[in-house]
């Protein structure tokens, strides 16, 4: 089954929007937002945040249900994800704490935050 411009457009906006839910959530909860979107040759980070020392790569994934979205993670994305992190922190001095979270977002629920969803292996 292809998709269609308009289901590409509506999926992109609807990834848009529980991005900036996802990023409102974070900063309530105490996270500075660094960038989003971040992109790097090597791939491609949703949130990027702080809090205290520690660095967050932070995953955002929106489905129908909690389940859908959680289950929507890659391993194949997990080290594309890794891989950006390292890149962009590549060129830092000193060797910040860094961890990878997930936030599902599910329609006309709170957010679900995973913290420490995996490690980078």
């Amino acid at each position: 089954m292809r998709s269609t411009l308009k289901q590409k457009q509506q999926a992109y906006l609807r990834g848009q929007k529980a991005e900036d839910f996802a990023a409102l959530y974070l900063r309530v909860k105490g996270y500075h937002i660094l960038k989003r979107r971040l992109k790097t040759p090597l791939g491609e980070i949703d949130i990027l945040a702080q809090k205290g020392n520690t660095f967050v790569a932070i995953e955002v994934k929106a489905r129908d249900t909690f389940a859908e979205a959680a289950f929507s993670l890659t391993l194949t994305q997990e080290r594309r994800i890794e891989r950006a992190l390292t890149y962009y922190l590549s060129g830092r001095p000193d060797q910040p704490s860094i961890r990878f979270d997930v936030i599902l977002i599910a329609p006309w629920r709170w957010p679900q935050h995973i913290v420490s969803a995996w490690r980078a292996r």
